[in-house]
């Protein structure tokens, strides 16, 4: 090794050149190493002294010039709306573990409660990404950048014709839910919705009220009762809908999302009410904060690693070329009862 090429100036970009100078290797040597190419065709030793090199320089491989010489990148982006929301973090998990080392997973985030905007995510396209991962999205948005890349989409009921879409069985977590919360009793539902307007949520929402109504219980005014996926967002949601609820003898809030259930909770005790007795709150999601919340949460778990999981390993499917049909594939959810629904005390 000669330490020279180690002593670079701080802030000097470094090439493929300076490895491969400072392995003692070819350039072309560092190209099938860095690409992953190197397989019967570069000694181990050498592939070792590029690798050596690159921990040494702090080479970054240079992957717009990369994506250009190949026709794309290796980068899957991942499009969904409002990441700070915990529950990505396990799609995000599922993705990269079926991803490994393969491929760099970028993320490009929408901004809270709004579906994503083709314009929004022209810049992360221009890195020629192998493929597009696209969470919840309207069609409109899909078909927008359909052509860019091989797509999957995520949680995008009603748009398999489109593309490889994998989804959440949301009836029968709606019939789960339907039976605990009827079962205890409670026929006056309030429901808190995400101003996000996807049809996930929609279609999450109709499942369990048409449950709900359909057996018996009803949904008071009022019925548009929005928020934010914000703690803070959803108690003040809740703290505006509450007066007429209350009047209308609501005895059960079901929300969108945990993140929003955790907000009606906050909102309760601000007007002095008791969770379950007073007021029962469930939702959808599952995170793993709501085992210890206090109360802790009745959920529905939504499978988010395993959404990531099947989402990644069709979209490398796509990549190597293998005959892919326009699938449809469902992970049913599970309901979690825990100490935040009871038996109505009125």
């Amino acid at each position: 090794m000669n330490p020279e090429y180690v002593r670079h100036k701080p802030g000097t970009r470094v090439t493929a050149t300076m490895v491969a100078k400072h392995a003692g290797v070819s350039v072309a040597t560092v190209s099938l190493v860095v690409n992953d190419k190197f397989r019967g065709r570069v000694s181990p030793a050498n592939v070792a002294k590029v690798r050596e090199s690159i921990a040494e320089l702090g080479y970054v491989v240079d992957r717009v010039a990369s994506s250009l010489s190949k026709g794309s990148s290796d980068l899957i982006i991942l499009i969904a709306p409002d990441i700070s929301n915990p529950y990505f973090a396990g799609v995000i998990a599922g993705i990269k573990e079926v991803l490994a080392d393969r491929y760099q997973l970028l993320l490009s985030v929408t901004d809270g409660g709004e579906l994503p905007r083709a314009q929004e995510i022209k810049a992360s396209l221009e890195f020629r990404p192998s493929a597009l991962l696209i969470f919840a999205p309207n069609e409109s948005f899909v078909l927008d950048v359909r052509g860019h890349a091989p797509m999957v989409l995520i949680d995008a009921p009603g748009m398999e014709h489109v593309a490889p879409t994998i989804n959440i069985g949301i009836d029968s977590s709606a019939h789960l839910l339907r039976n605990h919360l009827m079962e205890l009793g409670h026929r006056s539902f309030g429901y808190l919705d995400s101003v996000t307007g996807s049809r996930t949520f929609t279609l999450r929402r109709e499942a369990l009220m048409g449950e709900l109504i359909a057996s018996g219980g009803r949904e008071p005014s009022p019925t548009d009762v929005q928020s934010v996926v914000e703690v803070d967002a959803a108690c003040q949601a809740f703290l505006t809908a509450w007066p007429q609820w209350d009047a209308e003898g609501v005895t059960c809030v079901i929300c969108a999302t945990d993140i929003q259930a955790y907000g009606v909770i906050k909102g309760a005790r601000e007007l002095g009410l008791r969770i379950p007795e007073d007021l029962s709150v469930a939702s959808f999601d599952n995170l793993s904060y709501s085992s210890i919340s206090s109360p802790a949460l009745t959920s529905v778990e939504l499978p988010s690693i395993d959404l990531g999981r099947a989402a990644a390993t069709h979209a490398l499917a796509l990549i190597e070329g293998d005959e892919v049909a326009v699938t449809h594939q469902v992970f049913a959810g599970e309901l979690y009862v825990r100490e935040s629904t009871g038996r109505p005390s009125r």
